[in-house]
């Protein structure tokens, strides 16, 4: 039985042999505001899960569009209560899963137990935190993971295939595979190895895979789609909503979830 609305809506797309689609949303950037439009907007265009950023002054895993959004939302003044309220008034008119995307630091600093009871209570229904390696602190991994949320794990090219297995097999919801190495951000085109990689990963994984960092336009996105359960979506949302507001940020976020109802099994 499928955990959550996650778990559900996983279930939903397998049963519908269509690839997801779940874009980044950095909160409160430009303003909280704008995050509650986007919020909104993706929801009632049909994404199939929303990755909620929030903001922190080091995001060292994000590329340049990533770290300017974090830092804009941190420079006006967005808080961790301030997200969590977005995200109320989100579950308040929509059932759309939502994944907290965060570095360690925001967690730690407002107290493990207190962020991930906070979160459920606005309605999150999981988790990614960039900065925790897997075995890297097991009694917080067994925190997050024994909570109601659920612990999505993060896989990259260069891990191990053993440990591929072993993260996968922790993962919750389900697992993120990282498209490349380096950072996050737009890119020109695809790596030739994505597909194979992510078939690998797939064989080996219990729960669904998504694939992330770099992917950009419709055309990227199905291409991504072709072995990956679900696609994520996060820079080039954020530069089309620098570039033309929320209205051009739904718009792109539109045309990518048309490309992957197209890119049916």
């Amino acid at each position: 039985m499928p955990r959550g609305r996650i778990g559900a809506r996983f279930a939903g797309l397998a049963a519908e042999r269509r690839p997801g689609f779940i874009p980044y949303v950095t909160a409160g950037y430009p303003t909280l505001a704008h995050t509650r439009d986007l919020l909104a907007g993706l929801a009632e265009l049909g994404a199939d899960a929303i990755e909620l950023g929030i903001p922190f002054s080091d995001p060292v895993a994000d590329g340049p569009t990533i770290q300017r959004s974090s830092q804009g939302a941190l420079d006006n003044g967005t808080t961790v209560d301030d997200i969590f309220a977005a995200l109320a008034e989100l579950r308040r008119a929509s059932e759309v899963p939502v994944v907290i995307f965060s570095y360690l630091n925001p967690v730690n600093s407002r107290g493990v137990e207190a962020f991930v009871t906070e979160a459920v209570d606005a309605g999150a229904d999981g988790i990614l935190t960039t900065d925790l390696p897997f075995g890297e602190d097991p009694a917080l991994e067994a925190q997050l993971s024994e909570s109601a949320l659920d612990f999505v794990r993060l896989v990259a090219p260069t891990t191990r295939p053993d440990r591929v297995r072993d993260i996968a097999g922790a993962s919750q919801g389900f697992v993120y595979y990282v498209s490349r190495t380096g950072v996050t951000g737009a890119r020109a085109g695809l790596r030739d190895e994505l597909a194979r990689e992510t078939a690998a990963v797939r064989a080996v994984s219990p729960v669904p895979v998504a694939v992330g960092f770099g992917v950009s336009t419709a055309g990227q996105a199905r291409a991504a789609a072709s072995e990956a359960d679900a696609v994520v979506v996060g820079s080039a949302l954020v530069d089309r909503l620098d570039a033309e507001g929320v209205p051009g940020a739904l718009a792109l976020a539109l045309e990518l979830r048309r490309a992957l109802d197209g890119a049916g099994r």
